[in-house]
């Protein structure tokens, strides 16, 4: 038997959709010496986590905490606890991860009315507000921020059409906690969910989720069980907000000492400050972008500035070029999901990767394996237009 080597990864810059490097502060935090789950200290360290949580979403709600697993565990807490079978139930897709929200809203055993979008284009008001009369649904999901695509979906007037419908509003924030605006008491969204990996500068595995008032309403008034024993926030909230807290599962602990520390560092920026450092280096990359000769795949008026997502010059082999990214730069970007498969890069400047550096050095990088690929590309075109957009 061989046993193998230490660990000893060659070092990446990891600019895809997620995860995104997580901050040195982070990845010293989860170094600290392990608690045990109702040990008095991280049941203290539990509540500074929620606390926490609720200023970066911008929201009292008391119902907000870290699922101890990945952002779809996140997107499926808040389906399977507030779907019933039978509930009417509007999905909007405009991406994969509305197909995703969809798949587990039938599973939910939902009447479901799915409305789609083509892929980078998001949903005007009026045809939520006609959907939502006609139907009448008890939900309405929706994706903030589509990682497939790009698109930032607008949703400061969403939480006030879903009342004036008496619906509850579902939003996939997984992609834009952390790196744009989002508030959710002012906007009116009932439940809301993300992950550790991207805006907040962590690795993955916890899915912070927030319930309004509303959405406890209905899941106390639930007339079947929650389908999932794990994900059965009745069960749950004891364990993360109870006053005497009962034993519902062993908590990555490491984890979550790694969650403290990532919103610790959110809010010593504030999050005014970091929404507007995300704005200014997407500016920076799409001007660099665009000065080689890359469009964006989302429409102009909904780009998300964290997640970029550019259409791959014609005749470009998607994967070798990647490849060498990786191989030669250490920079790993993401390929296209679903419609896009093939057809589009995915650039994230996320948490700690939002920085200059980062769009410089990728720009740089694909200036050459553009060249390379048998692109014409005017040397230092992309960084020369990111460096005008910074100083300008």
């Amino acid at each position: 038997m061989t046993i193998p080597g230490q660990l000893t990864p060659a070092p990446r810059l990891l600019l895809g959709p997620g995860p995104s490097d997580a901050h040195p502060r982070v990845l010293t935090a989860m170094t600290t010496p392990l608690l045990g789950h109702l040990d008095p200290q991280f049941l203290d360290i539990m509540t500074e986590t929620a606390d926490m949580l609720r200023q970066v979403f911008v929201t009292k709600n008391r119902l907000t905490f870290p699922v101890s697993a990945t952002g779809t565990a996140g997107m499926e807490t808040c389906l399977v606890n507030l779907i019933e079978p039978g509930d009417k139930a509007v999905v909007c897709s405009m991406g994969y991860f509305g197909n995703r929200m969809i798949e587990i809203a039938e599973r939910c055993r939902a009447e479901l009315t799915t409305l789609k979008a083509p892929w980078g284009k998001v949903f005007d008001l009026q045809q939520l507000r006609d959907t939502l009369k006609a139907v009448r649904p008890k939900v309405l999901g929706l994706v903030h921020a589509e990682t497939s695509t790009g698109a930032l979906q607008p949703l400061e007037e969403v939480g006030k059409l879903c009342r004036e419908f008496d619906v509850l509003l579902v939003a996939d924030c997984v992609t834009s906690l952390g790196c744009t605006p989002l508030k959710v008491d002012e906007w009116g969204i009932d439940a809301a969910f993300s992950c550790s990996q991207k805006g907040l500068g962590c690795p993955p595995g916890l899915a912070p989720v927030t319930f309004s008032d509303r959405a406890v309403a209905k899941l106390k008034g639930r007339k079947e069980k929650v389908q999932s024993w794990y994900l059965d926030l009745t069960l749950i909230e004891s364990y993360w907000g109870g006053t005497d807290r009962a034993y519902h599962h062993t908590a990555p602990i490491s984890m979550v000492y790694a969650l403290r520390e990532g919103l610790r560092i959110v809010l010593e920026e504030g999050l005014e400050a970091r929404w507007a450092r995300h704005l200014r280096n997407h500016k920076a990359l799409k001007a660099g972008l665009e000065a080689i000769g890359l469009s964006y795949t989302a429409d102009p008026d909904c780009q998300l500035p964290q997640l970029n997502a550019v259409r791959i010059p014609d005749g470009t082999d998607d994967l070798a070029c990647r490849k060498r990214l990786l191989s030669e730069f250490g920079i790993e970007i993401g390929g296209g999901l679903g419609d896009l498969k093939g057809k589009a890069w995915r650039i994230g400047l996320m948490g700690h990767n939002s920085k200059p550096s980062s769009v410089l050095l990728v720009l740089a990088a694909l200036e050459t394996v553009l060249a390379g690929a048998g692109v014409k590309v005017t040397p230092g075109a992309g960084v020369a237009a990111a460096e005008k957009m910074y100083t300008g």
